[in-house]
């Protein structure tokens, strides 16, 4: 409980005890009204001073003027009448208990949001003439090599230069597992070292690592309003001068048409009473404060599972997808190439191998590396020599002597070389040794684990079409799509093709519906922002795709698009729960108050009432179910 919510406890329970001791007291007149007056400012001295200061601020019609404006007046009637102050002290008591239980919930829900996202670091260690030196992240420039102690959070991104360890990824991706790093790994700010000590070389500044982004996404989220929050606000600032009208023809008209037609006295303290419990039974709180709340916790239990939503309006939208259109490398495949098939001609498979991954032993292309993991010993550089790229094609290198080509088949074309048409989906790489074909290895992209379960969980939440976009060959393309059940394939697109796609597939849905783009390249940076939703993969994603999307999944999974559908849904469930249930108890409430049928005490328990049980609605959503 914080140090504001104590000091109201505090009030709370000093103006009740007063309150009750001076039932006991026989007092009368202007001396029973002082000494109840001095409970009553105390439960509601900020009450009246908001009150005044948006009257100041030629800001009337807000909750506390209501509020204050309905205390003061039952105070007066109090004091016309039977010096029965209890209900005006009572009716200020009631609502700031419901203040003191809002203010928790709120606070409970950005603890929740602020231990989850208590990943930035206090310091990075830097060697310095042989000890360790603590100095400021943000001082650190690219390039700088840190070293992070078991225990500690990683400050910067960067890549593993010197050790091996386990790190605790939760706080970005939500996986409860440890993940294993070692020499030449990529590591994330924010993750925490446990186990062995690592020397990390920074690629990012601080100010653009992992860390400080994510941080700035959700504290910025709640800038980003949804269209019921925009509708909440309209709907306060026409609902508030309109009840306090209302309120006031409630205590003039009536007791008015009695005098003049009526002939009648007009019972004018009875109207006005019926008026002050009107006022307070119109508060629109419960509305004002779950509806954002609700938003709020959504995102903050969003976050706990890894999945970075930028706004409330964004989650809104997400709850209207019905169609999703998925990329295919590094979105549903790992978008690491593996050797899947040898085919060696006159030389053992292993041999075959060893010859393509060492004439490839100098390039990064992700083809190269699959060749190198294949072989998976140390490469011997001084085996090699003379090494050419032809962009597009492969390389030609002179390795142990003998001459070597790797490539496709342009390149064994180029070097007339005749070479075996290959069948297999995936990657053909030909080999050649002195100018004779020697084989063809075929290398593929791997299917993420859960790419098949992604897409049948969508499915499941009445998606109604999914397609995949991808640069990749039809054949390639077609094998992952019908794998997966994916419902349509366009392949061997450009980006700027990928756009051109993504338009007509967003003409041709409905209106009322929105589309979802998942990607994780710099080329998907245009697709994701033409998207009516832009989901990117934050762990291996583009800076330009995790800048351009409106939800960011920190662990790649694809799997957990369907659990960013299903909490933005449950969200909107929850919030049209709140609309509809506030809305309809409050008209109930005041035909009530109208009529007689209620006085302010009931006026001020449905108030409170209505709040607490909407907020206690609203804070269910940051409540993720484990799928």
């Amino acid at each position: 409980m914080t140090k504001k919510q104590k000091k109201m406890l505090v009030r709370i329970i000093l103006s009740s005890a007063l309150m009750i001791g001076l039932a006991f007291l026989p007092i009368e007149g202007a001396a029973r009204f002082i000494l109840y007056l001095i409970p009553y400012l105390i439960i509601g001295y900020d009450i009246l001073k908001k009150a005044v200061k948006g009257i100041l601020n030629r800001q009337v019609f807000n909750e506390s003027f209501l509020m204050a404006t309905a205390t003061i007046g039952a105070m007066i009637i109090g004091a016309a009448e039977n010096g029965d102050y209890v209900e005006a002290i009572a009716v200020m008591l009631f609502y700031q208990v419901g203040e003191l239980f809002q203010s928790y919930a709120v606070g409970k829900s950005r603890r929740s949001i602020s231990e989850l996202m208590d990943i930035r670091p206090d310091h990075a260690n830097v060697e310095e003439g042989g000890e360790l030196k603590m100095v400021s992240p943000d001082e650190l420039a690219i390039g700088t090599v840190i070293t992070v102690q078991p225990g500690e959070k990683i400050p910067i991104d960067g890549i593993v230069i010197e050790g091996c360890s386990s790190l605790n990824t939760s706080a970005l991706t939500g996986e409860s597992l440890p993940h294993d790093v070692s020499e030449g790994d990529e590591v994330l700010s924010g993750c925490i070292n446990v186990s062995g000590v690592l020397k990390i070389r920074t690629t990012k500044e601080f100010g653009e690592s992992t860390a400080s982004k994510i941080l700035d996404l959700v504290e910025n989220a709640s800038s980003r309003k949804s269209r019921s929050e925009n509708f909440i606000s309209r709907f306060a600032k026409i609902y508030t001068p309109a009840v306090c009208f209302s309120a006031l023809a409630l205590s003039v008209i009536p007791p008015l048409f009695t005098v003049l037609f009526l002939e009648g006295s007009g019972n004018w303290s009875e109207w006005i009473y019926r008026a002050l419990s009107f006022l307070v039974a119109s508060c629109p709180c419960a509305l004002v404060i779950s509806i954002p709340l609700s938003f709020f916790a959504a995102i903050g239990g969003a976050s706990k599972e890894g999945i970075l939503v930028k706004g409330s309006n964004y989650l809104e939208a997400l709850a209207q997808t019905d169609h999703v259109v998925l990329d295919k490398t590094g979105t549903l495949t790992r978008g690491v190439f593996e050797v899947t098939a040898i085919y060696p001609n006159k030389l053992s498979r292993d041999k075959l191998i060893e010859y393509a991954a060492l004439a490839e032993i100098a390039s990064s292309h992700p083809i190269a590396k699959g060749l190198q993991r294949a072989y998976g010993s140390t490469l011997d550089r001084s085996r090699v020599n003379e090494i050419k790229e032809t962009s597009g094609n492969g390389v030609t290198a002179i390795v142990d002597g003998r001459s070597v080509a790797v490539g496709n088949d342009k390149l064994m074309e180029t070097l007339g070389i005749a070479h075996v048409a290959c069948t297999d989906v995936g990657t053909v790489v030909h080999i050649a040794i002195d100018n004779e074909y020697a084989g063809c290895v075929v290398i593929s992209d791997v299917l993420k684990p859960s790419s098949a379960k992604a897409i049948s969980e969508l499915k499941k939440l009445g998606i109604k079409k999914t397609v995949m976009l991808t640069g990749d060959s039809k054949a390639a393309a077609d094998e992952v799509a019908d794998s997966l059940g994916i419902d349509k394939t366009y392949s061997e697109l450009l980006p700027h093709e990928k756009v051109s796609k993504l338009e007509e597939l967003i003409c041709a849905k409905s209106k009322k519906t929105k589309l979802a783009f998942v990607g994780d390249g710099i080329n998907d940076a245009p697709v994701l922002s033409r998207a009516d939703i832009g989901i990117a993969m934050g762990a291996i994603g583009s800076d330009a795709a995790i800048e351009a999307a409106d939800v960011v999944l920190m662990d790649d999974d694809p799997l957990k698009i369907a659990k960013a559908i299903r909490i933005s849904r449950r969200c909107l469930r929850i919030v049209h729960q709140n609309i509809g249930f506030a809305i309809s108890i409050k008209l109930l409430s005041l035909v009530f108050v109208c009529l007689g049928a209620a006085d302010m005490w009931i006026a001020i328990f449905a108030d409170v009432g209505v709040m607490v049980l909407a907020v206690l609605n609203a804070i269910r959503t940051s409540f993720v179910k484990k799928s």
